[in-house]
């Protein structure tokens, strides 16, 4: 269906690709893997047309069409949702159109001269609207958008008044909606809950067509794809199987071909050895002459491309009280809307509790009562003696001051650490060499939470209140956060959508429900054993 040949693409100074080639075929699901800036949506927009490759092709069979979902959304506004999300649902939507204008044309009588044409014409469009399902585009466009977590009353409100976040979906849903032979998901997993979350899993696993996607969620990612394609220093390489499967033949890959590489550097250290002693002796002229040609013919084998990931310790932190945390018969509302109706609440040292509830049943606020954030309307939030609290909030990000660079952040805030763990702490977040001297204003939503938490968590609090504390991370980071975390002899309090994070780090879940609140004395994994559900939303 689509075929990348010998592609070559540069960006400025950066070589994004080198004679890089690909396909996805009908049916398949691909997973497109790599570094940040190694050229995923480069990528993406050589297919769809919006960017032409330097060298090399790409092919698009005729026929075929696709469907891109990116995290720049455009515009918004003037429809409601669901007008929204059926005017992006492709021919199906051009139809519609088209069947208004001709049916005001119809009631016209200024067209009397051409109701004949006009006529025709309607029945052609009506019959392609049908035989496309149009007349059911309403009750889909419906369905696609319940999935995604928008209540009747959302669908039917005006799209301008959405955030941010909610627009994406939107836009998620029109793709979605328009079900195009080929879709191309540029990090469909953003700002999504954990029940749209494993919506949108089910839908994608039962979607007939082509897919290529991005995603920093591995769960989401293992349970969907077949084929993973990597890129990696310009070259595409594309591994069967899922994320689980390519990691592991990734990691054999490079062992193999570090193996092959000292061998190869042990043969190369005695040749030339042997060359540095005999080069001046007449006698072994021909055997020198021999082993220098032998030399330039060999093809070199490089060593596996490293991939940057720094470990980050914790220092010991302080040790808190046994009650970190108690909350006493607390009510919160926001004007007419109950969150809270004496809500009790105990959290006791070295305990992980992750809180599991749908969007709007109080999750982040639960967070910023414990933060001090928020004020209960009645009952009691207590910290504990001697806890020293780190919280992670999405607001965190916005107070970074944008003339400052990433490095001088770190000196502000810790005047007397000196440059090497400075370094070091910056070189575990993600950043080395140049990117230290990036001012916060341009940095990126993942570099802003890589900042934030690396300011968290060097002068180590014993309580980490985190609030989608992986929203902006890549997995390599991901990963590296979450062995940090299972090393941290604190308390933990938590929301979070990544599954793997959650069943990594949580030893404690608080479900809270309309019905009211649940608590599970495992983990993630043990309340989804128990439950059967791995979201809330989800419970019939």
């Amino acid at each position: 269906m689509i075929r990348l040949e010998s592609i070559g693409k540069q960006n400025g100074k950066q070589i994004v690709f080198i004679e890089a080639s690909a396909a996805l075929q009908k049916g398949e699901k691909i997973g497109l893997v790599g570094p940040n800036g190694a050229g995923k949506t480069t990528l993406f927009r050589m297919i769809t047309g919006e960017e032409q490759p330097d060298e090399g092709q790409v092919s698009v069979d005729r026929g075929i069409q696709i469907g891109y979902f990116s995290q720049d959304v455009g515009e918004m506004a003037g429809r409601s949702v669901v007008a929204e999300t059926m005017n992006g649902a492709g021919p199906v939507s051009e139809l519609m159109a088209e069947m208004r204008v001709l049916e005001a044309d119809m009631g016209d009588p200024d067209k009397a001269d051409e109701m004949d044409a006009i006529i025709e014409r309607y029945g052609e469009v009506q019959a392609r609207f049908e035989e496309l399902d149009g007349y059911s585009l309403d009750g889909r466009a419906r369905e696609v958008l319940d999935g995604l977590g928008f209540s009747q009353e959302m669908m039917d409100g005006d799209v301008g008044a959405l955030s941010g976040g909610w627009k994406m979906r939107v836009a998620l849903a029109r793709i979605l909606l328009m079900r195009p032979d080929a879709l191309l998901l540029d990090e469909p997993s953003n700002h999504l809950d954990l029940e749209s979350l494993i919506w949108l899993e089910a839908f994608l696993k039962n979607y007939s067509g082509a897919l290529l996607m991005t995603s920093h969620d591995r769960e989401f990612m293992n349970r969907i794809v077949n084929k993973i394609v990597e890129i990696d220093a310009g070259n595409l390489t594309t591994y069967t199987g899922d994320y689980e499967f390519y990691q592991q033949q990734r990691a054999i890959a490079d062992k193999n071909q570090q193996a092959q590489f000292e061998r190869q550097q042990a043969m190369l250290a005695k040749e030339i050895a042997f060359i540095d002693r005999f080069k001046a002796r007449a006698s072994h002229a021909a055997q020198v002459q021999s082993r220098v040609k032998k030399l330039d013919k060999i093809d070199k084998v490089e060593p596996p491309k490293r991939r940057h990931t720094v470990a980050f310790e914790f220092r010991p932190a302080p040790r808190s009280g046994d009650d970190v945390v108690v909350i006493k018969n607390v009510d919160k509302a926001y004007g007419s809307r109950t969150i809270y109706d004496g809500l009790d609440f105990h959290v006791r040292r070295r305990e992980r509790w992750c809180i599991m509830g749908v969007n709007g049943a109080g999750k982040s606020t639960l967070l910023k009562l414990v933060a001090g954030d928020s004020k209960p309307d009645n009952g009691t939030v207590n910290v504990g003696a001697s806890v020293k609290m780190g919280y992670f909030a999405q607001h965190a990000m916005d107070v970074l001051d944008g003339d400052r660079t990433v490095f001088q952040s770190l000196e502000d805030a810790f005047p007397q650490a000196g440059q090497g763990p400075l370094r070091a702490l910056a070189g575990a977040f993600g950043f080395s060499g140049d990117e230290m001297d990036k001012k916060c204003r341009v940095l990126s939503g993942g570099e802003k939470a890589r900042l934030v938490m690396a300011l968290m968590l060097f002068d180590p609090p014993n309580f980490l209140v985190l609030d989608e504390p992986t929203n902006h991370l890549d997995i390599a980071t991901k990963e590296m956060l979450i062995n940090a975390l299972r090393q941290f002899e604190g308390t933990m309090l938590f929301v979070s959508h990544d599954r793997h994070f959650l069943a990594e780090l949580s030893n404690r879940v608080l479900e809270l429900t309309p019905e009211g609140v649940h608590t599970y004395g495992g983990g993630y994994s043990e309340y989804v054993q128990s439950t059967g559900q791995e979201a809330p939303g989800l419970r019939s």
